[in-house]
């Protein structure tokens, strides 16, 4: 084969890519591509993917500061 696509040519960029930018990286690195093209894949289309359920924001208050409400001076 020839070009960019042989599985010579492949391996050798994702190797390159493991050494620019780490393993921890990489997994961070492909969900972002990953998500950016099915948003662009969505907004060529035209389709717009309900919302992802969100979670209950977390409760800021602690119970230390609970207890200081409720004290008296």
């Amino acid at each position: 084969m020839t070009g960019w696509t042989s599985p010579t040519h492949i391996i050798l960029l994702l190797l390159i890519a493991l050494l620019l930018f780490g393993a921890k990286r990489l997994p961070e690195i492909g969900r972002s591509l990953g998500s950016g093209m099915r948003e662009f894949k969505d907004s060529v289309t035209g389709h717009s993917p309900s919302e992802p359920a969100q979670l209950p924001p977390p409760e800021t208050t602690t119970v230390a500061a609970k207890t200081r409400e409720q004290d008296t001076v």
